[in-house]
């Protein structure tokens, strides 16, 4: 079973705002046994959405589309759809009553307009998808065994109608296969090595298993996928290839749960065994602090972090002696080192990461060359640092240092 998604809005396509409702919907899809077979991106413009119904209506059972759907001259959706379907908009007293609650509830100081009011109108052969936080309603059309789904493009109000609205109707409606994802988390190997090591293992996965790699800076997920209908067969399947991989690449494999990624199961690691943490972070600039503090809950284990951008700040706020910068450069195991023991005693917490090097694209206070960097680690019990070489490009250097320096700190946190 397919589906489509379509978006529509000329803001998407100039680049003003990015597209992460097709990407929502696409996992929910995926989760109830339905795979996306085309996302498409379309213009405000009727034959442009036009002709990306027409083309999904050829090949998909389930075309969802997002967006175009406000009160202004430029939301042409629900005319589309009338055209598209030979119908007409009529008034639904429903909808009207909702928006004119919601002004009178949320929207006092502002006086309800025609144009607000026309949010009530909808095609007459569409089955009406409250909204309850907006208000453009969603439409549903069935037409020569394809569903139609119009959804409003406002992420939350789109989210609400999917997971609470559209999801359960599209439960009861088809019968689906079941689609099981596992991804294994493997770090500090490029997907070349571990394709030439697993091989004989991909080579010999049930016809109903495929694998994926996916590839980032620093890592590589591993993503096994079993489509079917039996579901214990399928389950039974991903477990056991799964666990044939830890013989063979075991040694940098850092976590296997579905979607966590590796600075969730640091978060679950330390609050399982209620251990703290810092950061002092010179050339990522607060990163490490950012992925990190992007979890729910982590305030029960990250205390802080000290961007020391300047050397100066190194040793004035983190107590980094001056000698050690004058030895040995700003950029250097030592340095990193003074720099995790620093912000572990300011903060008072149990681990610490350091990041200090040069990520260019001018060599800055230390004459190390660009994309050299030195990751410290301060534990409970020992303190250390090591050199990478990141390549010469800003922003990997700074994404590939991130990853190496959650690498080091579960594999650090793993033996306490």
């Amino acid at each position: 079973m397919f589906a489509d998604i379509i978006t529509i809005g000329d803001e998407i396509l100039i680049g003003q705002i990015i597209d992460t409702n097709s990407a929502f919907i696409a996992k929910e899809l995926n989760k109830i046994g339905i795979s996306v077979y085309q996302i498409t991106s379309v213009q405000d413009d009727r034959e442009h959405i036009l002709q990306a119904l027409v083309e999904s209506k050829a090949h998909a059972d389930i075309v969802i589309v997002t967006g175009g759907l406000g009160p202004t001259k430029d939301d042409i959706t629900k005319h589309t759809f009338c055209e598209f379907f030979n119908d007409e908009l009529v008034e639904d007293k429903k909808v009207l009553a909702h928006v004119e609650n919601l002004f009178a509830k949320y929207i006092s100081n502002t006086p309800i307009s025609d144009l607000n009011r026309k949010q009530a109108w909808v095609p007459s052969k569409a089955k009406v998808l409250h909204n309850e936080n907006g208000t453009a309603p969603g439409m549903w059309f069935y037409e020569d065994g394809t569903t139609f789904i119009s959804l409003p493009g406002v992420p939350f109000e789109m989210k609400h109608l999917i997971r609470e609205v559209v999801v359960p109707e599209l439960v009861r409606f088809y019968d689906r296969p079941h689609i099981i994802h596992k991804t294994i988390h493997t770090y500090g190997m490029g997907e070349s090595a571990i394709a030439q090591i697993i091989e004989e293992w991909e080579n010999n996965l049930p016809n109903f298993v495929k694998l994926a790699y996916l590839p980032s800076l620093g890592k590589v997920r591993l993503r096994l996928t079993a489509k079917g209908t039996d579901y214990s067969i399928l389950s039974s399947a991903i477990e056991l290839e799964s666990q044939k991989l830890f013989p063979l690449i075991g040694d940098i494999i850092l976590g296997s749960e579905e979607d966590e990624e590796l600075e969730e199961t640091i978060s679950k690691l330390l609050i399982e065994k209620g251990l703290t943490l810092s950061t002092a972070e010179s050339f990522t600039g607060g990163t490490i602090a950012s992925h990190l503090t992007a979890i729910p809950g982590a305030s029960a284990y990250f205390k802080g972090s000290v961007v020391s951008y300047a050397t100066e700040t190194k040793v004035n706020v983190l107590g980094v002696p001056q000698a050690l910068v004058d030895t040995y450069s700003v950029v250097s195991e030592q340095v990193a080192m003074a720099m995790a023991q620093g912000v572990k005693k300011l903060l008072d917490t149990d681990f610490a990461i350091a990041t200090t090097g040069n990520a260019g694209p001018t060599k800055g206070d230390s004459d190390a060359n660009v994309g050299i960097v030195y990751i410290g680690i301060a534990s409970p019990t020992h303190v250390f640092a090591l050199k990478f070489t990141m390549g010469s490009q800003r922003e990997r250097i700074v994404q590939k240092s991130v990853n190496k320096a959650l690498e080091l700190l579960q594999k650090e946190i793993i033996k306490m």
